[in-house]
């Protein structure tokens, strides 16, 4: 997903800054163990500045520890989420440069792998398992002469491969653990504050990308195993019209969904797909409204 958003604006890649890793204990009562799987959303990278940035405990996952908490919910995180995972290699790549703070190790492993082998050890202890993969599986498509069709191809493997990914999560934590898959902002409305009628168009067909191929295709898959799907990219604004405009400093005046985005991620301030604080908070919100009360 860096990729895609950097290609399309003419941008670097994310930090390959690697925090420490360190086992989390499993320890914790019955049922109330969190298990996250993922990209560099799951694992709460954050830029420092253009181009520099590390994984930190602002992400959702890290967040919605403490939201459980007034749902009822003592859930203690057990995080395999890396930074750069594609619907491919958390299934096939061992291993993982660019964990979150305090992430589950697993050298030699591919991350489905090692995930699938906690939740057998750990079954019934477990209360929720969130996904966030595929962003970075359409990192080419901004380049080509016609994003859709790229998207829709990339969409099919992302199908597959998720689906792959979420039967094996069910089978090994059973059939009453809930898993909850989300999805992304539209970052690449970013784009829109550049003022090129390239990245401008490239923005609008982002919005259909999302809307009718990328979304559509990830909630079948979490719902064929009787999983929750949040759409975060609806939930940030990104379908609203963009003939309705606000003034946000220091771009002036922009459609009301470019300033959310703006807003929500570093996409504006440091040409960085990744959530602030508030987008992070806002996606833990989200998650912990899915568990029962």
């Amino acid at each position: 997903m860096c990729a895609f958003v950097g290609v399309a604006l003419g941008l670097l890649g994310c930090s390959d800054t690697q925090p420490a890793t360190s086992a989390q204990s499993s320890s914790s009562p019955a049922s109330q163990l969190y298990v996250s799987l993922g990209d560099s959303y799951a694992a709460g990278y954050q830029p420092s500045a253009p181009h520099q940035g590390a994984t930190t405990r602002n992400g959702f996952a890290y967040q919605l520890v403490p939201r459980a908490k007034t749902r009822g919910h003592d859930l203690q995180l057990v995080n395999f989420g890396c930074g750069g995972a594609t619907t491919t290699s958390i299934l096939q790549s061992p291993g993982c440069d660019q964990l979150g703070p305090d992430g589950q190790n697993y050298n030699g492993q591919p991350q489905a792998s090692a995930a699938e082998d906690f939740l057998r050890q750990n079954r019934g202890r477990v209360a929720l398992i969130s996904v966030s993969i595929g962003g970075n599986d359409v990192t080419s498509c901004s380049t080509k002469p016609d994003p859709i069709t790229c998207v829709t191809g990339a969409v099919q493997d992302i199908k597959t491969n998720l689906s792959t990914l979420v039967h094996g999560l069910r089978d090994a934590a059973g059939p009453d653990v809930l898993i909850v898959g989300i999805t992304y902002p539209d970052v690449v409305l970013g784009a829109w504050v550049t003022g090129q009628p390239a990245a401008q168009n490239l923005a609008k067909l982002s919005v259909t990308a999302f809307q009718s191929l990328i979304n559509p295709a990830l909630q079948q898959e979490y719902q064929s195993v009787g999983g929750t799907f949040i759409d975060v990219t609806a939930a940030t604004g990104a379908y609203g019209s963009l003939d309705e405009t606000t003034t946000l400093d220091p771009y002036g005046v922009i459609p009301v969904p470019v300033a959310k985005v703006c807003q929500l991620t570093f996409i504006c301030q440091y040409q960085d797909i990744h959530p602030t604080n508030d987008g992070y908070a806002l996606i833990a919100d989200l998650i912990a409204q899915t568990l029962p009360p």
